[in-house]
């Protein structure tokens, strides 16, 4: 049998113990798989002193990454650490460089320096897997890169963040407002102190730019890319969503168009039928249109030790079997740079609330602005019910009335334009609520 494959790793927070006892727990099966063991042998932390539930004794400790992926007692370098800085950029740029594979799960990094570290693995033969940067424990890069290499795609989109979706789940399941489901989020541990990363969905953008890549042979640039969080949304939202036959999801959408690659993400109307529209809680799901073949909708755990570390064994053990592709499906040095199609070229129907002063012209002047703009209404929905934060009770007299439209296809720039005069007449109170809706 062949020599065993050292495994250099770098971070033990949460994934990275789960690595370690994912791969004793099945060492066994392993070897049956790989044709040899996997073992880990040298490990860095910021603290060698904090509590964790594995053996630190098994282990030689160094204590600077850099150093370890440098180490010539290992193969392969396991990046955890995360962040697109130091010390996990100088680590897996000093492993690739001295020949040894990398296994990250670090999705900023890869939205950075991407196409630069792909470069360098193919430049030095070796491999650099990430499986377990997008959707945690479902194997959508595999999928985009080699289960579906010889397909065209036209589109890719999903529920790539966990939080949002829990939030959003909980909102409408239990009619709990947006910040009560945070406070709620932040104490189960599914969001962070700050959350902003996460509802304003910078996270699924980071995430959307490696899927997109992936599926269209594009260099990652994270800047090409809509952003739009939740923290907008309100139960009356959730309630027209729900009474028109909607579901809203944070969706990250990377779709190929005339005018270049569209990738946006942001709140959206989903089919309430759909696949995508079932997933709820922390649950991610991403789906792959590709030509010739029905939509493909793969469901499962996005985040958690055990999930990312899932991925991330996967991975080593391509490793161990001697696999290895180009990390972007494609040779990174013919990878294009990405012709972005603008935000304002977006063609779709859109869902938009409006509070209506309560005075005779209002609805005549939302009108005429909405033609103005060769905007098509596929219903109007005008009832005292939806309140802006889903109150049910009626509303006297004078008040701004709440006027859901639901649009035909349009362009963004018409919708933005439309609003804009329509606030400019003083015909509403507040801003406008506007949610996409996609077809699935």
């Amino acid at each position: 049998m062949a020599e065993p494959l050292k495994v250099g790793l770098a971070g033990l927070g949460t994934v990275g113990t789960a690595v370690v006892q994912l791969l004793e727990r099945g060492r066994d099966k392993l070897v049956a798989r790989c044709g040899r063991a996997i073992e880990v042998v040298a490990v860095s932390a910021r603290s060698r002193a904090k509590k964790r539930d594995i053996d630190l004794k098994k282990f030689r400790w160094v204590a600077d990454p850099v150093a370890l992926a440098a180490d010539p007692g290992i193969d392969v370098l396991v990046e955890v650490i995360g962040g697109e800085g130091n010390p996990a950029r100088r680590a897996v740029e000093a492993a690739l460089g001295a020949g040894k594979p990398v296994v990250t799960a670090n999705k900023a990094l890869l939205a950075r320096y991407g196409h630069a570290l792909a470069l360098l693995a193919e430049r030095r033969g070796v491999a650099l897997n990430f499986e377990a940067a997008v959707a945690g424990g479902i194997p959508i890069i595999k999928t985009l890169r080699e289960a579906l290499n010889g397909n065209a795609f036209t589109r890719v989109y999903g529920i790539l963040n966990g939080t949002c979706n829990y939030i959003l789940s909980r909102m409408e399941e239990d009619r709990l407002a947006f910040d009560d489901c945070l406070r709620e989020a932040q104490r189960l541990g599914y969001a962070e102190a700050d959350p902003s990363f996460d509802v304003e969905g910078h996270d699924t953008a980071q995430k959307l730019s490696i899927l997109a890549s992936l599926a269209f042979g594009t260099k990652i640039d994270p800047g090409a890319i809509y952003v739009e969080g939740i923290s907008s949304i309100t139960l009356a939202d959730l309630d027209a969503a729900a009474e028109l036959g909607y579901r809203v999801k944070l969706l990250g959408v990377a779709v190929k168009t005339e005018a270049g690659i569209e990738q946006r993400v942001h709140p959206t109307m989903v089919r309430r039928d759909s696949a995508i529209a079932q997933v709820m809680g922390v649950t991610n799901a991403v789906t792959v249109d590709a030509e010739g073949l029905a939509p493909i909708t793969l469901v499962g755990p996005g985040a958690g030790g055990m999930a990312t570390a899932s991925a991330i064994v996967s991975d080593i053990a391509d490793i161990a079997r001697g696999a290895r592709t180009p990390p972007f499906g494609r040779p990174a040095a013919r990878m294009t740079a990405i012709r972005k199609a603008p935000m304002q070229h977006h063609e779709g129907g859109y869902y938009i609330r409006l509070l209506a002063r309560d005075r005779p012209g209002s609805a005549a002047a939302i009108a005429r602005r909405l033609a103005q703009q060769q905007i098509s209404l596929e219903s109007i929905v005008q009832r005292h019910e939806f309140r802006a934060q889903g109150s049910a009770r009626p509303g006297r007299s004078g008040e701004p009335v709440p006027v859901i439209l639901i649009t035909y296809a349009t362009s963004e720039d018409a919708v933005r334009k439309a609003l804009a005069a329509v606030r400019r007449d003083r015909v509403i109170s507040g801003r406008p609520q506007v949610i996409r809706i996609e077809k699935n």
